[in-house]
């Protein structure tokens, strides 16, 4: 039996300053419905692939939250399985906190959207509606608008004339952008809290330029009937060099001093990764490229502006220590000031990536304690399914499956495959990523099914077998699609009333703090 921890207990530790890992395993539906304030989201789906990422150190106290299924105390035994020692469940799950009189919030990345509101409330960041800020450029007044974006979201929809800087590159680039000092800068996103940030980390290193977020962002503008631009590629410039980049080096230098953010050596930082008794984690907060040419062995990569939007998707153990590195001493000590003010105990890498830093990335456990899962030809899998004596359980997410699928099979996710294997002899998978197949056969196994195997190539091998596909816009049935999230999901499909819902949630979502929770944040 895996050891308990009632509500109660579990507030107070939260408080605590020791280190804690709260993870909820509920898949990204139901948890977008109700989770932990600071429960840090890997669904069961995916458990093994991604904990040892985000939970390095396997001493580390691991509390796991579900929706009362008990999906946690399966995880939990996923968890012992890879060396985890000090595993709990919460009792009753999310059905528990709230008997016990806590809050469940609503939506994804919660900390940091709550954190954006509470800087807008705390520093009374300037705005502007997107009526008057179209109203300006009507004029032929002079404005800059940044989008704070990442290039991928920036592509999909944009405000025609925006600049595509996302927020962590812009303590670097916005010289580069903007060369008058006296010209407004706007700041965009498609919501609140990236303009908001945005806005922020401009005021918060000095820039003299008058600055404002654009308040609700894309949403506010189509809310307001203006267009928005598709495809557009108005990507940021090239960083400074000579005087300005030593000019923003400065600048950032301030900051991380003023937020409390230290320097720290490569000796130490090697150091601590060598202490098994705390965590640290080091985090490249570059552009992709940047990482992708090179950076520190060890390094996990997380663009500096997603980084401060999603905090639970790379930082999942509270109180760790986080040293993040750049290249040229400006974008990791503004992050640094940001994370610091979310209540991270955060420093930055002096020398970045020139540090002499030279740590092995340990080996990760799972692939040596998960199955591994033979193959099946296209062929072989349609005279299997021709016979009846195969199951095929396609394991893409489902709206994928809805798109195309083998004729035949039936959607699933891991939580459900005992049911939906039920009977079955031989289980057939579909998957895109082969660890899916790895983890689903532990179950599989579990629930007696005797031969497990994946469908070589996966829905492309099936195709390119010259075999045709099935589609079914409405199979799965959406009360079924526990992989998706519903939260206000067609705010970005110009439907005006689910975007009004989403900010009227992202702004009520400070009310919802209670003095503990509220007290985790240091603005």
């Amino acid at each position: 039996m895996t050891r308990t921890i009632d509500a109660k207990t579990l507030k107070t530790r939260l408080a605590e300053p020791g280190e804690m890992a709260l993870i909820d395993v509920q898949e990204p539906g139901p948890c977008a419905d109700g989770h932990l304030l600071f429960a840090v989201p890997i669904p069961y789906s995916r458990f093994e692939l991604d904990i040892e990422r985000l939970v390095p150190r396997t001493n580390v106290p691991l509390v796991l939250c579900d929706g009362g299924d008990g999906m946690a105390e399966k995880a939990a035994a996923r968890a012992q399985a890879l060396g985890y020692s000090d595993v709990s469940v919460l009792a009753g799950g999310t059905v528990g906190w709230k008997a016990a009189g806590y809050t469940l919030y609503a939506g994804v990345n919660v900390p940091s959207k709550t954190f954006g509101e509470l800087v807008e409330h705390e520093r009374h960041t300037p705005r502007i509606s997107a009526t008057d800020f179209n109203a300006m450029r009507a004029r032929g007044e002079k404005v800059v608008l940044v989008d704070g974006r990442p290039i991928a979201e920036h592509k999909r929809f944009t405000i025609p004339g925006s600049i595509c800087c996302p927020n962590g590159e812009l303590a670097l680039r916005i010289d580069e952008i903007v060369a008058d000092p006296t010209v407004p800068i706007v700041v965009n996103c498609a919501g609140r809290t990236r303009s908001i940030i945005g806005a922020e980390t401009l005021r918060m290193v000095g820039v003299t330029n008058p600055v404002y977020a654009l308040e609700n962002g894309t949403q506010g503008w189509f809310l307001a009937g203006l267009e928005v631009e598709k495809g557009a590629d108005r990507i940021y410039p090239a960083p400074p060099q000579g005087e300005k980049l030593a000019a923003a080096r400065a600048r950032a230098k301030a900051t991380a001093a003023r937020f409390g953010v230290p320097g720290v050596t490569a000796a130490k930082v090697l150091e601590w990764l060598a202490d098994t008794e705390r965590t640290t984690c080091l985090i490249d907060v570059r552009t992709a490229e940047e990482f992708q040419a090179g950076s520190l062995p060890g390094a996990i990569h997380a663009p500096g502006g997603q980084l401060i939007q999603a905090t639970d998707q790379w930082i999942a153990v509270r109180n760790a220590r986080i040293v993040l590195l750049d290249s040229e001493g400006v974008r990791a000590p503004v992050v640094g000031a940001w994370l610091r003010q979310l209540g991270h105990d955060v420093h930055v890498l002096e020398g970045g990536t020139s540090a002499a830093i030279g740590m092995t990335p340990r080996d990760p456990v799972a692939p040596g304690v998960l199955p591994v899962v033979a193959e099946i030809s296209p062929a072989d899998l349609k005279a299997g399914l021709a016979a009846g004596s195969v199951t095929c359980l396609d394991l893409r997410a489902s709206a994928a499956y809805r798109a195309g699928h083998v004729p035949g099979s039936r959607w699933s996710i891991r939580p459900h495959l005992a049911k939906a294997a039920a009977g079955a002899k031989t289980v057939v998978l579909v998957v895109d990523d082969t660890g899916l197949a790895r983890l689903a056969a532990v179950d599989l196994a579990e629930a007696g099914v005797g031969a497990v195997r994946m469908l070589a190539g996966g829905l492309r091998g099936w195709q390119g077998a010259g075999n045709a596909v099935d589609a079914s816009p409405d199979v799965p049935a959406d009360s079924e699609r526990i992989d998706f999230v519903f939260h206000t999901h067609r705010r970005h499909e110009g439907d005006p009333e689910a975007a009004r819902q989403y900010l009227a949630w992202e702004m009520g979502l400070v009310e919802q703090l209670d003095a503990q929770e509220r007290a985790a944040f240091r603005l």
